[in-house]
């Protein structure tokens, strides 16, 4: 006897999208993204290569965990996004004065000109998105957004909650 769809458990649907949290941050970053990347566009950088060498500038030279931990970003994730950097000779990577062993990313002089020639059009998509949003919604956005990156997300509900 063969079953039927209408015979077999009912699954629950999914929320719709406007439900969910992870959708709807990760619909706003694409549209913030696209936002900055046109603005970097005429610096040839796009919006994850300026945060990365924005980044960089202010660490110095620091190992490919040390700056994925602080973009929030998987290693292996980073380590692609860096190939371009590398090959346009943005950021080179050496090994460490302290200990051979290490490798460390360096911001090259040309990554330095081009993270400040880059700092024009992020500029005027920082006015845009806060003369769009207000500035201090824009203030209040970024307030609560890194307290959700400073949020460590358990594994298991907490049983005492």
């Amino acid at each position: 006897m063969t079953k039927h769809p209408e015979h077999t458990p009912h699954q629950v649907a999914p929320p719709p999208p406007t439900r969910c949290n992870c959708a709807a941050l990760r619909e706003a970053a694409r549209y913030v993204t696209q936002l900055y990347d046109q603005h970097l566009a005429a610096a040839g950088l796009r919006s994850t290569q300026f945060s990365i060498l924005a980044r960089l500038k202010e660490l110095g030279p620091t190992t490919i965990n040390t700056l994925a931990h602080a973009l929030v970003m998987d290693r292996t994730t980073l380590g692609r996004n860096i190939l371009p950097l590398q090959r346009r000779r943005l950021i080179v990577v050496k090994r460490g004065e302290n200990d051979a062993r290490r490798k460390e990313l360096h911001l090259t002089t040309a990554g330095q000109t081009r993270l400040a020639a880059g700092f024009d059009g992020w500029a005027k998509a920082q006015a845009e998105f806060e003369g769009t949003l207000g500035k201090e919604r824009a203030s209040q956005l970024r307030d609560l957004l890194r307290v959700v990156v400073g949020t460590e997300f358990a594994a298991e509900p907490d049983a005492r909650a």
